[in-house]
């Protein structure tokens, strides 16, 4: 890293480490188990309604080849971590918002597959601007997709993005993973952006159910975005928050960078969220057959000045990590209203 890069590993602050793998029992407390790699079920419909599809690319139960002799993708092995005289290897699973096959979420994956055991599940098609948003009214289905990245267990799901981070969990590795990571996102999510964005929506997702997240976003829309910069400092990021102890189960960090050459970047400045948003227009226009609709178009304001802010550092070439959090609870107006308010 460049200028800044002494001032990363102050100012990241008190994260989580990898957890030991295993069921989470109604105290909390982790249980060791076998960390082998279990067998996909395949074809089956639970009461959850959730399908699970099968095909040419699906796992067979054993673990091996299926009945179409497709063989089963097999699962990089990264250097192990030694805790305690153990060796363990933690497992990350990757998920984004522009679906399985956008260039963003590829660079994320090798960007980090010697980090941990890599698991994949995004979705099906683009999921912009998906907030937040579960699939309650249908069934969901998951199709394996091992053969977009090598060495990497993948499923594509037809839901959400935060239905892709219930589903992992649930369905595909049957507990918490060590990490979620979610993007590279195709264009900004600064500021107000974390509100709608169904990047940031799975990271925070992962966070509500005790896995520490970050969510990525390259500040460039484009298809052909060049992810080089992006890709140095996700593993830098990644490899600063696996190396601490996790001590916050609910760490989220919202991380951008500027659509910049890596030679232009200045390092990485931990900031707070800008006050800034789209001022909205909706076009009104009619189709072929003179029916009035609306097109949301918009420019983005920036009312925030201060120094210490996403956009600001984003404008400055400097990598920008918000840490977020999903309580929304305005504490300095709690404590107000405590002391005012008539009952």
């Amino acid at each position: 890293m460049k200028k800044s890069n002494d001032r990363k590993t102050k100012n990241l602050g008190a994260t989580a480490a990898a957890r030991k793998p295993g069921k989470t029992g109604a105290t909390g407390i982790i249980k060791t188990t076998d960390t082998a790699e279990r067998p996909a079920r395949t074809g089956k419909t639970g009461a959850t309604g959730i399908i699970r599809e099968t095909g040419t690319n699906g796992m067979g139960a054993d673990g091996g080849a299926n009945g179409n002799g497709v063989k089963k993708a097999v699962t990089s092995r990264p250097k192990s971590a030694s805790k305690g005289g153990r060796k363990r290897v933690p497992t990350i699973l990757v998920t984004n918002d522009d679906g399985i096959s956008a260039p963003g979420i590829r660079n994320l994956v090798e960007a980090v597959k010697g980090l941990g055991k890599v698991v994949v599940v995004a979705p099906d098609k683009p999921q912009s601007g998906m907030g937040h948003a579960i699939t309650i009214g249908n069934p969901l289905r998951l199709t394996p997709m091992h053969h977009l990245f090598e060495g990497v267990e993948a499923w594509q799901c037809s839901g959400t993005p935060v239905d892709c981070v219930k589903l992992a969990v649930d369905k595909v590795l049957r507990r918490k993973p060590d990490l979620c990571l979610s993007g590279i996102n195709h264009g900004a999510n600064h500021s107000i952006n974390v509100i709608y964005s169904g990047t940031m929506s799975a990271a925070v997702e992962a966070a509500i159910e005790s896995i520490p997240s970050i969510g990525f976003s390259l500040l460039d829309y484009s298809v052909e975005a060049d992810f080089t910069a992006a890709r140095k400092y996700v593993k830098i990021i990644v490899e600063e928050v696996l190396g601490r102890l996790m001590e916050n189960k609910h760490l989220i960090l919202n991380v951008n960078f500027p659509a910049v050459p890596d030679s232009l970047i200045k390092g990485i400045k931990v900031c707070r969220q800008a006050y800034a948003k789209y001022e909205e227009d909706f076009v009104e226009r009619n189709d072929p057959n003179s029916r009035k609709y609306y097109w949301l178009t918009g420019k983005f304001v920036n009312f925030d000045r201060g120094r210490d802010t996403d956009v600001w550092a984003l404008e400055h070439n400097y990598v920008s990590v918000v840490p977020v959090q999903f309580d929304m609870t305005n504490y300095v107006l709690k404590s107000k209203l405590e002391k005012t308010w008539k009952s």
